[in-house]
């Protein structure tokens, strides 16, 4: 499990481009039959990627977590960006196709994932924080979901927002997290833009060539800076930093926010005037 560190927005003016990415962007999330977790310092979220192969067991380094199984204080939100798959949850399997949820409850002792066929793997990509309390493991189908279509052509941001754990959906302790969707010729996201004073955020983009790539942009809003990503990598945004983005063509990404607020529309926007 590698262990990114929390930065000052003070430090962060300093950093060379190689700083930046070593410090926000998490990459190489889908490695083959291996499990793949970042630990980030920022409200102890943790960004994970599952490429199974075989049937892969969840296993976590005790020295880091300070207990036997990772969901012992902890909860979990999963969507699969791949294939047909299965999650098991002390002995409960969850099928997910194609951008399923699934949320897991503290508690669950095993988790293990699998594929359904091994030339079109699933990709299950995870956020994992502390909780206080269980609620229950549960799936949700992208099409059980309620979309809320925003932007604009004109603005070249009609978008698709799915939400999965939140409030008025699938409850949790202090994960929220949902999927977002932009129709083709729209390329850009959360512009105008905004902070989250009680909250990390974290933005993972996917569904685009591996020839195409997403300038994310992010630091305080008068000291802007930007992270070049390309398919199927995440990016940390502290609670100081705007998060944006724009793409060569349309994408999706998931979000996922983890803190002290749930509430969804709880931000400090940023009006584009005042962005340097």
């Amino acid at each position: 499990m590698e262990i990114i560190h929390a930065v000052h927005p003070e430090q962060m003016k300093s950093f060379d481009t190689k700083q930046l990415r070593k410090n926000f962007l998490v990459r190489e999330l889908f490695v083959p039959d291996k499990v793949r977790m970042v630990y980030s310092y920022y409200d102890r979220l943790i960004v994970g990627g599952v490429q199974p192969a075989s049937t892969l067991k969840l296993k976590v380094d005790e020295r880091i977590i300070g207990s036997k199984y990772l969901l012992n204080r902890r909860e979990m939100g999963i969507i699969n960006i791949g294939a047909e798959g299965s999650v098991t949850v002390d002995d409960n399997e969850y099928k997910l196709g194609n951008k399923d949820g699934l949320y897991i409850g503290m508690g669950a002792r095993e988790v293990d994932f699998s594929t359904a066929k091994l030339e079109n793997p699933a990709k299950f990509y995870f956020l994992c924080t502390p909780a206080h309390k269980s609620y229950p493991t549960t799936s949700i189908s992208i099409k059980e979901t309620t979309p809320l279509n925003l932007g604009s052509y004109e603005q070249s941001n009609r978008r698709t927002i799915y939400k999965y754990i939140h409030p008025e959906g699938i409850r949790s302790c202090q994960l929220v997290m949902g999927l977002t969707v932009l129709e083709p010729n729209n390329v850009w996201n959360t512009m105008p833009t905004h902070t989250h004073a009680r909250r990390i955020e974290v933005y993972f983009y996917f569904d685009f060539p591996n020839e195409d790539l997403v300038m994310h942009f992010m630091g305080t809003p008068k000291e802007t800076r930007h992270l070049i990503m390309r398919s199927e990598e995440a990016v940390l945004s502290p609670s100081w930093s705007i998060h944006s983005g724009v793409g060569t063509r349309n994408y999706s990404f998931i979000w996922g926010m983890a803190g002290e607020n749930q509430i969804f529309s709880d931000m400090d926007d940023v009006p584009m005037s005042s962005l340097l």
